[in-house]
């Protein structure tokens, strides 16, 4: 074992500090505090942390110095507090005739990057869309042209936003179902763009409770994150991180006025590690960790896997499958889940 060198002795103040930051990441979901909202960070850094003190654990083990319980202790701490971030499963054999498919994707206004219509990708979507059939579908950030909205004709009840135009300063919103739609509305998070719409559904001889969700936005871009002050990024970090802590509480208001099962999806803008995603999780059951595989990425970012986009099901419920797609159709990766009701 031996002492250690002066290299060595550096290589562990790097690895204290790394397993430090991992620890506070296994705090930060379990608290609200507003005062100290940049701490909610970490909640996007937790793969990075994790692969790091993997690799400091390795070192150290390699080495044969007992320094390695430091990250081994850190380790499992974050597996218990916060799971694991790749998953591994297989689907359930049962039949269609139980089952409840829902998609959410977060379409980026069928626009991709462009400002104008962009009638090659709004096709795809489209596409995409009727190809995979889902009994309900859960839009973002939806066609602000509203020439999309009468593609969808397999879908006999819908509920649009379209109250709120392009100039408007909302994002458009959609839930659209093969289920007859008794009851909608919209949750208008005040001094945003974001929102969240809610629909009653009738599946045979259940009403659900749908919420689509897509909370404050981060605006979080490779290009912009290499431009953008640290300082002033971090300011506008914690000032979304607020936002999104004030619209999950409104969100589990309104759900409290149901006493139908919910499901809530859509764009969380926040990953599986932040306050705000246990928050509204509460005892509800998360599709990609019941029956997901890999790493769940629902958003295009080169620098990690983020997986921002849920689908929670009432535990009353059975996840059946899960199913993230690769398609490069928005800056999101479609989700899809089956249910037994």
């Amino acid at each position: 074992m031996g002492k250690l060198s002066v290299l060595n002795k550096f290589v562990f103040f790097l690895n204290s500090i790394v397993a430090l930051l991992l620890l506070i990441s296994c705090v930060v979901p379990h608290i609200s505090l507003r005062s100290i909202s940049f701490l909610f960070i970490f909640s996007l850094a937790v793969p990075y942390l994790v692969v790091v003190n993997i690799l400091f654990l390795g070192y150290w083990v390699l080495l044969g110095k007992r320094q390695f319980w430091l990250s081994s202790v850190v380790l499992i701490m974050g597996y218990f507090f916060l799971g694991t971030f790749i998953k591994f499963s297989e689907a359930n054999a049962e039949s269609e005739e139980k089952s409840l498919s829902i998609l959410t994707f977060n379409a980026q206004s069928f626009r991709g990057n462009s400002r104008e219509d962009n009638p090659q990708l709004s096709d795809g979507i489209v596409k995409f869309i009727k190809e995979e059939n889902a009994d309900i579908v859960c839009f973002q950030e939806f066609d602000y042209s509203k020439i999309r909205s009468k593609d969808f004709e397999q879908y006999p009840y819908k509920h649009v936003n379209f109250e709120f135009g392009v100039y408007s300063g909302k994002v458009i919103q959609a839930i659209y179902s093969k289920f007859p739609i008794t009851n909608k509305g919209s949750l208008n998070f005040p001094n945003t763009g974001n929102n969240a719409l809610f629909a009653d559904i009738v599946v045979k001889s259940d009403t659900l409770r749908i919420y689509n969700l897509h909370l404050q936005s981060l605006r979080v871009r490779p290009g912009s994150l290499r431009r953008e002050e640290s300082q002033k990024l971090l300011k506008r970090l914690s000032n979304s991180f607020v936002k999104q802590q004030e619209q999950a509480e409104i969100i589990l208001e309104h759900s409290k006025t149901t006493s139908y099962k919910k499901i809530i999806c859509g764009d969380f803008n926040n990953s599986q590690y932040s306050s705000v995603y246990y928050d509204i999780k509460g005892d509800m059951k998360d599709s990609f960790m019941e029956m997901g595989s890999g790493y769940g990425r629902t958003y295009n970012f080169k620098f990690l896997p983020l997986r921002i986009d849920f689908i929670l099901v009432d535990e009353q419920m059975e996840v059946l499958a899960h199913k993230n797609y690769d398609v490069k159709l928005s800056d999101h990766f479609p989700v899809m889940a089956s249910i037994k009701l």
